[in-house]
């Protein structure tokens, strides 16, 4: 059997019925699917029942599991690809639009969904467990504390559903903290009516010190904000809607630009 890896933030899934809940939030959205750090395999089997997937990609770093999935795991539709997710060229698994799904490890999802967000163009739906915690932040509407960068980010390209709770006990070892699966899908907006790179400096400034009102959390991008009297700027960042952060995104460029 293989062994979970602490540096690899591994908790392996071992409760059949978890898993085939979170392989049925996945819908025919796609035929082709990757799946992230797949463990022993026990989203990959029921993934393989499906009728729709006809290609289906695991992407794994661990050579244990590797060799596990290669031993259990014999299916036409099946690649094992040994890589980490964050460093493949997301064009390598598929050049055409795929669905992901994963138990991603704690440590690296936050990482994980922003390099999705580099390629949401390919990538139309995402089903994940994750640490309960992450997944109600990425959940949360702005006026919640827990409203944070990646809330606006994701916000902003995918619409966010809070599935279900995942309990300790169903992993091998149990993690100390709740996870959640959460499904992602995008939305119509194919690009930010602003300069998108400065969007993501100016909603990562903004939420550096969320504590602070905006005219004092966006000075390392505008020193001379104090001038400014837009009501914005008396808010804090978790009180912006992801179209406010476009609109705030627009005059820190126009005062840029002066």
């Amino acid at each position: 059997m293989v062994r979970a890896k602490k540096y690899l933030g591994q908790h392996f899934l071992n409760d059949t019925n978890i898993a085939q809940k979170i392989v049925d939030c996945l819908g025919p959205v796609c035929s082709n699917v990757c799946e992230i750090g797949p463990g022993t395999g026990v989203l990959t089997r029921p993934l393989l029942d499906i009728t729709f997937i006809e290609k289906l990609k695991l992407i794994e770093v661990d050579n244990e599991s590797v060799e596990y999935l290669q031993d259990n795991f014999d299916d036409d539709k099946l690649t094992i690809v040994k890589a980490d997710f964050l460093k493949i060229d997301i064009h390598s698994i598929f050049n055409t639009p795929f669905a992901v799904i994963g138990n991603f490890p704690y440590n690296i999802s936050s990482q994980i969904f922003f390099k999705i967000l580099e390629n949401r163009k390919l990538i139309p739906l995402i089903v994940c467990m994750i640490q309960k915690e992450v997944a109600v932040r990425i959940s949360a509407s702005h006026g919640n504390k827990t409203y944070g960068i990646l809330s606006v980010l994701l916000q902003s390209w995918y619409d966010i559903e809070y599935c279900f709770t995942v309990n300790e006990n169903v992993f091998i070892p149990p993690p100390k903290v709740k996870s959640a699966v959460i499904r992602l899908t995008r939305n119509s907006t194919n690009s930010l009516n602003c300069n998108e790179k400065l969007f993501f400096q100016v909603v990562k400034t903004a939420f550096n010190q969320r504590r602070k009102t905006l005219r004092n959390a966006l000075k390392p991008l505008l020193p001379d904000i104090s001038q400014s009297d837009n009501v914005f700027f008396i808010k804090r960042a978790e009180q912006l809607s992801p179209d406010e952060f476009v609109e705030l995104t627009n005059i820190v460029s126009e005062k840029m630009n002066n």
